[in-house]
């Protein structure tokens, strides 16, 4: 009986050594996903992605946050929170803290981080609260690497997608104003159509109506300036059909000249016009425009240009990247 009672009690003490080495284990695995979490909270994008990110990211996360990051943008602003997932444009750095780990699986873990922005000199922003985030960890090959952060990687999928739907449906609208538009007008090297688009309806059907005010340009360089030849406005409403997933241009309703004008773009544009009233009618707006499209265009197509010019116009300079 006696060693009976001494075998259950070797057997309870070897229990609770193995619960206790467990625990430590436990303790240690979450000690070491904690440290490693707040290392992968320096790679957290900020209004841009660091190239060491990579050593810091799943692959197939690092390959989305990349093509978002070099998508083309056609107006100032458009999306931008994606671009920085912590801090703001108040010129704060954010400040992590990790709170907690959380071990989902052998190979996903998720940690919840504290952020609080602070001034480049070190000091708090008092009027910044508190947020609380999720940084998601995936092992691969024994190494744990950020795998998505605050799920905005289908965000990020999702806005790609939408991009890449709105520069085919560009893409389409600009081929026609060259190839159809552009050959009414006086001729120059190259054709540069700018477009300001009010407002889209049906945007992922298979026929898309586009309003807004379309510009073409004709130019011919000299040294290293881009000198127009002709161009003009042609507001309206164009209709594209997407086939095989290609869009194409199948009508143009253009708003009449003269005195016509504005009762037929009230037609065409409908509850659209006070946007395109506005759009229109902005002098400056219609210019940064101008000057950002065709920067890309010479940006896209190599074209050793820095200038354009107006005829009786000083040059003004490209934005050239």
């Amino acid at each position: 009986m006696e060693k009976k009672n001494i075998r259950i009690a070797s057997m309870a003490m070897l229990g609770l050594i193995f619960a206790a080495m467990l625990a430590v284990a436990c303790t240690s695995t979450e000690e070491k996903l904690r440290q490693r979490a707040a290392e992968l909270c320096q790679y957290i994008p900020d209004h841009q992605l660091q190239e060491q990110s990579k050593d810091f990211m799943t692959a197939d996360f690092y390959a989305v946050l990349d093509t978002l990051f070099n998508l083309p943008e056609h107006e100032a602003m458009d999306h931008e929170w994606l671009y920085y997932f912590v801090t703001g444009n108040g010129g704060t750095i954010a400040d992590y803290e990790v709170v907690g780990v959380e071990l989902t699986d052998e190979t996903h873990a998720i940690a919840t981080i504290n952020v609080r922005q602070k001034w480049e000199d070190g000091s708090f922003d008092e009027s910044s609260d508190v947020e609380q985030h999720l940084l998601y960890m995936e092992r691969v090959n024994g190494e744990w690497l950020m795998s998505d952060f605050d799920e905005h990687k289908q965000d990020c999928i999702k806005h790609i997608a939408i991009n890449r739907r709105e520069q085919a449906l560009r893409d389409a609208i600009s081929k026609y104003l060259v190839e159809e538009v552009g050959q009414h007008y006086l001729q120059g090297e190259l054709c540069v159509p700018s477009l300001m688009i009010a407002a889209e309806e049906g945007f992922d059907s298979v026929e898309t109506r586009v309003y807004g005010d379309f510009w073409v340009y004709w130019y011919k360089q000299e040294g290293d300036t881009l000198k127009t030849v002709s161009g003009g406005s042609h507001p309206g409403c164009m209709t594209l059909l997407t086939q095989d997933g290609t869009p194409k241009v199948t009508a143009f309703d253009q708003a009449s000249d003269g005195s016509d004008f504005t009762p037929s773009a009230k037609r065409i544009f409908g509850e659209h016009y006070d946007t395109f009233s506005q759009m229109h009618s902005n002098d400056e707006v219609r210019e940064a425009v101008r000057q950002e499209q065709l920067s890309d265009y010479v940006s896209h197509f190599n074209i050793n240009a820095h200038y354009y010019q107006d005829y009786g116009w000083e040059a003004k300079e490209l934005t050239i990247e």
